[in-house]
């Protein structure tokens, strides 16, 4: 089992999603943050004054997968947020010790569906 979190775009979350829909990935949690990477920010002049703005609207993707839906959720997610710029965000493939589903009790890859 391995969980994979992915920092992208919002501007690309729903060619993301449509991209995992297709690739029958299904399941996912996503979640509003802000960071900064490469990009570094940029600067905003707001009624006379200049503001440094260095962190950036970004989303996590957060998805548990078996093993054998590790890498379609991967081309999934780089086929739905890749632009070729700056800032398209990065995918974290984690170890995932552990799942177990809250409604039935199932442990292990059975939860994760």
């Amino acid at each position: 089992m391995k969980l994979i979190v992915a920092v992208i775009q919002p501007t690309k979350l729903p060619d993301v999603k449509k991209a995992l829909l297709d690739a029958e990935v299904y399941k996912m949690t996503v979640t509003n943050v802000v960071g900064c990477g490469q990009q570094a920010g940029y600067t905003e002049h707001y009624r006379g004054s200049i503001f440094e703005v260095n962190l950036l609207k970004k989303v996590r993707l957060e998805i548990a997968v078996n093993e054998n839906f590790v890498e379609r959720t991967i081309n999934a997610i780089i086929t739905g947020a890749r632009t070729g710029n700056i800032g398209d965000g990065k995918i974290f493939v984690l170890e995932l010790p552990e799942c177990i589903r809250i409604r039935t009790g199932e442990t292990g890859s059975e939860a994760i569906g």
